[in-house]
């Protein structure tokens, strides 16, 4: 047996799983078809939270992992990772108003531990003209907490180059061919520099993301494939000069939630939810998703230029559902309905290191004894990576 651990997909759920294998003293081998973060891993909205937002769908059990994963990343990452004011205007026509907010930020520092990262508190009403040209018409109030940002494709090498420092191996860029699952383990076959090659390994995880249904195609014998979407997330960066915290500010248009943050010295903002089909390497932008997030934008920033220099567009692994796209439930779901075969769907770049370790209790069965030899929860990330 070459490996204990093959992995195809190197975004931050495949390295995460690659970290958590090899820092259990298993033989880890990493596929990674282009390059690492190469695609919803690099086109996130940066953020390391809670999900303030998942409360309403009554998503408590993510928000309490995600929160307790972000104060573990604060810790191993503090240069990769870092805690930024969130403000929260509510006007007079925003779903929910000040009351209501409170509780939900209540809630949210419950959850989170009561420490002093989950604070929050009311902005008076004589500081909002230094809120970076917030509209003020009809503003009702004012709520600031602290959630934390990041640069996701930073973070994402930050992962493997610990998985490698553990003994992992990666091989990229290598186009995973085909696989072949007994009941000892998996056959797969991959291509680099035009030479197939085969590697033998005791567990197969998929974790490519978008190409999650392109890797089970070539799996035999066929598994079983769950129901989901694809959805699209865009964003845009403005040249305007970045604000002083990340404003989570209602959309006019269908009072969805929509972030607007700092990112190098200018502005991000973003997201959208569109459906997609089609090739996931293939996904841009639309135009009227950019015009959607400059009108938000806009909106509750009279004075911003809104000129876009940047703009990029990720795709989420959601569960297909009768709710719209943006209450569909976002925690990952881990699939083995073929033994020795785990694939993931979805998953936040916040929990991915929770995901990791449950992955590695699920397969625990097909692997051998092993003593942990690191925990990941302690485990530094390097900046320089």
């Amino acid at each position: 047996m070459d490996y204990d651990v093959l992995i195809v997909g190197g975004g931050i759920q495949g390295v995460g799983v690659a970290q958590a294998a090899a820092a259990c003293g298993y033989r880890t081998l990493l596929l990674e078809q282009s390059a690492l973060a190469a695609g919803t891993s690099r086109r996130s909205s940066k953020l390391i939270h809670g999900g303030l937002r998942y409360l309403a769908s009554g998503q408590f059990a993510l928000v309490r992992k995600s929160l307790r994963e972000r104060r573990i990343l604060l810790s191993v990452a503090p240069s990769l990772v870092q805690l930024t004011p969130f403000y929260i205007p509510v006007y007079r026509q925003s779903r929910h108003g000040p009351w209501a907010l409170r509780a939900g930020l209540t809630l949210y520092a419950l959850l989170g531990g009561l420490d002093r990262q989950a604070r929050f508190s009311r902005v008076p009403r004589a500081q909002w003209p230094q809120l970076d040209g917030l509209q003020q018409q009809d503003l009702r109030a004012v709520f600031c907490y602290q959630d934390a940002q990041t640069d996701d494709a930073a973070l994402t090498r930050a992962v493997m180059a610990s998985a490698q420092a553990l003994g992992a191996q990666l091989q990229c860029p290598a186009q995973f061919v085909s696989a072949n699952i007994d009941g000892e383990g998996a056959t797969l076959r991959y291509r680099q520099a035009g030479q197939e090659h085969t590697v033998r390994g005791r567990v197969m995880v998929n974790a490519a993301g978008p190409w999650v249904a392109h890797v089970l195609a070539d799996v035999q014998p066929t598994p079983r494939r769950q129901a989901f979407d694809l959805v699209q997330g865009t964003h845009i960066v403005v040249a305007d000069p970045p604000p002083t915290g990340v404003f989570y500010v209602p959309a006019p248009q269908d009072g969805r939630a929509v972030f607007v943050m700092p990112w190098h010295g200018q502005t991000l903002i973003g997201t959208t939810e569109t459906a997609y089909e089609g090739d996931p390497a293939q996904v841009v932008p639309l135009d009227s998703e950019i015009a959607y997030l400059q009108q938000v934008y806009r909106h509750h920033f009279p004075a911003a230029q809104a000129r876009v220099v940047e703009s990029f567009a990720g795709l989420r692994v959601l569960p297909q559902g009768d709710s719209n796209l943006f209450d569909r439930p976002r925690d990952v779901l881990i699939d083995t309905s073929l033994p020795r075969l785990l694939t993931l769907y979805g998953g936040k770049l916040t929990g991915y290191r929770a995901t990791a370790q449950e992955v590695m209790r699920t397969l625990r069965p097909w692997l051998p004894p092993s003593k942990q030899c690191r925990d990941t929860a302690t485990l530094p990330l390097d900046t320089e990576c």
